[in-house]
């Protein structure tokens, strides 16, 4: 982490901000960017297969035209006046079905003379179709064919053929049967509703001539289909893509069923994305704005947390001058919380300092009371030993367990044990072992005087009943017990025993020595309670009964 924070600068909050406003808003647009051009590459696959698709569903609009109008074609070949050659009624009935439709039937011999037209009254002049190369291979084949676009003779626009062979007994009546088309009246055929804007559609025959167009370019009827889309039509059915005049134009086409006929669908393909070029100009108009708006705010931020810091800063150093601060209230919860925690640090700093004193003073007033208690101890043994070995083997124990309460507390400053961790504390390191010790009550934290008292007091008992009691052999058993008990005025008071059972028989000692000194006087005059020694058969019961004041520190109840 230290290598990595080199290779930053040394800037101001500001400029770090503005940093994370741009580092956090570019990756985002790119990733944007991505999406969008995968979108649109998508989009561009998807509108060449539904350009292709257009023109195939157009196409199967013409084939199912064209197949309609070979079904009339044949049930009309059909027709009974033709083989009669009662050809006014053939007209006259066929005149009336196809009435108010834009169909009409004519029959021609070989040469292409027309013996009957539905679009004139029977018995009118007619002329020769126009159509002669389509009869001819009609006639040639046997089968029915559609021909290109042509100009009529007799209608007078443009229109197409579905001719039909006749065989006999109709064929007496003339060589084909005509079925003609008004190539304008199947625009409907080719609408551009389902195309997107500015897309034209066109049918075109075998010559690339327009059958019949729709939409903005709107190519009239008998006109040439363009000749560079007309280059890209290769295959049945497809699409394709194309420059011209600077524009991308998409071609989509397909044949129409078995005819000589084929679809053809084009326009620009910038109308058909215009929606995703408007997401583009969104973006980048939106990436701008956002930009813009980001570092506004990233300025705003950065103004605030300086300002805040200023604030942190200022109640630093009056923290160093050792004052007690307030906490500085900012718009930014985590300053807050710094300076809710350094006007913390003010008061515990403050509370420290008065702790090290009270400590400081404590330590001095223990100090001159283990001195006394020491000096107490040494008179007391030395006038019962005669021995300097002796003496030495009995301070040394005793200062040793002194030692360890007065260690105890000083890693709690002072500020008491618990009970059932005295008795451990001074019984193990007598016993070596509370196997054989049994303890019974409710823990209570003793103060520093009450540890130190305790403490002698059951260094004491315990070397006694190691050496004479219950300890002193391996069946022997101690249970140290302690109640808590109602006392007058409501004071409560604790009643401390040391009962042995299982030793050798007890008996009552013939002088008083420092130890039964501590035990009894010493403790009753430390705690100001009553203490009680009973030297019974079982073993030795000591019980002691004192305020619980003087035993328990006063600072687990709030006192002072």
């Amino acid at each position: 982490m230290g290598r990595l924070s080199r290779l930053f600068p040394t800037a101001s909050i500001g400029a770090y901000l503005i940093a994370m406003a741009i580092l956090a808003t570019l990756p985002l647009l790119a990733f944007v960017i991505f999406l969008l051009w995968q979108l649109e590459r998508s989009e561009y696959e998807a509108l060449r297969q539904e350009t292709a698709q257009d023109a195939q569903t157009i196409g199967r609009n013409f084939e199912r035209e064209l197949e309609d109008m070979e079904t009339t074609l044949r049930l009309l070949g059909g027709a009974a006046e033709l083989a009669t050659g009662d050809l006014q009624s053939f007209h006259k009935r066929v005149a009336s079905s196809l009435s108010g439709g834009s169909l009409y039937v004519l029959l021609a011999d070989a040469q292409g003379n027309q013996k009957l037209n539905t679009r004139v009254a029977f018995g009118a002049p007619l002329k020769r179709m126009t159509d002669i190369s389509t009869l001819e291979s009609v006639l040639a084949s046997g089968e029915i064919e559609a021909s290109g676009i042509f100009f009529g003779a007799t209608s007078r626009q443009w229109v197409f053929n579905l001719i039909l062979p006749l065989s006999p007994p109709a064929s007496a009546s003339g060589a084909a049967l005509v079925l003609t088309q008004n190539a304008g009246d199947l625009v409907s055929l080719t609408a551009t509703d389902i195309l997107p804007p500015a897309w034209s559609a066109a049918v075109i025959d075998v010559d690339n001539k327009v059958i019949v167009s729709s939409g903005p370019e709107n190519i009239p009827s008998g006109g040439d289909f363009p000749g560079h889309l007309v280059e890209l039509m290769v295959g049945s059915n497809q699409s394709a893509v194309t420059l011209h005049d600077g524009h991308e134009t998409m071609l989509g086409y397909a044949r129409v069923g078995d005819w000589p006929w084929r679809v053809a669908i084009w326009g620009p393909v910038s109308t058909a994305q215009a929606s995703l070029a408007n997401t583009w100009q969104n973006l980048i108009y939106g990436s701008i704005a956002l930009l813009a708006v980001s570092l506004g705010i990233v300025l705003v931020a950065a103004h605030q947390l300086r300002y805040s810091i200023r604030q942190i800063a200022h109640v630093a150093e009056r923290i160093g001058r050792g004052e007690i601060v307030s906490p500085e209230m900012t718009k930014i919860t985590e300053a807050n919380q710094v300076a809710i925690a350094l006007s913390n640090a003010s008061f515990d700093r403050a509370q420290a300092e008065e702790r090290v004193h009270f400590i400081l003073q404590e330590l001095v007033h223990r100090t001159k009371n283990i001195l006394s208690l020491v000096q107490a101890m040494l008179r007391q043994l030395a006038r019962g030993t005669d021995s300097v070995d002796e003496l030495q083997k009995a301070v040394s124990g005793r200062l040793s367990g002194l030692a360890q309460s007065i260690e105890a507390l000083a890693q709690q400053q002072w500020g008491g044990i618990p009970l059932s961790k005295v008795i451990e504390l001074q019984l193990s390191a007598v016993v070596g072992s509370m196997g054989r010790i049994e303890t019974r009550g409710e823990d209570l934290l003793a103060n520093a005087n009450a540890v130190q008292n305790l403490g002698l007091v059951f260094y004491e008992l315990a070397t006694n009943s190691v050496k004479y009691g219950a300890l002193s052999v391996p069946e022997g058993r101690v249970l140290i017990e302690w109640t808590f008990l109602d006392g007058e005025e409501g004071t409560k008071r604790l009643q401390l025993r040391w009962v042995e059972s299982g030793g050798p028989p007890v008996v009552k000692p013939s002088r008083q020595g420092f130890g039964t000194t501590v035990v009894e006087r010493h403790a009753a005059a430390a705690f100001s309670g009553k203490v009680v020694m009973e030297f019974e058969d079982s073993g030795l019961h000591w019980t002691l009964t004192a305020p619980l004041s003087a035993i328990e520190n006063p600072l687990v109840h709030g006192e002072l």
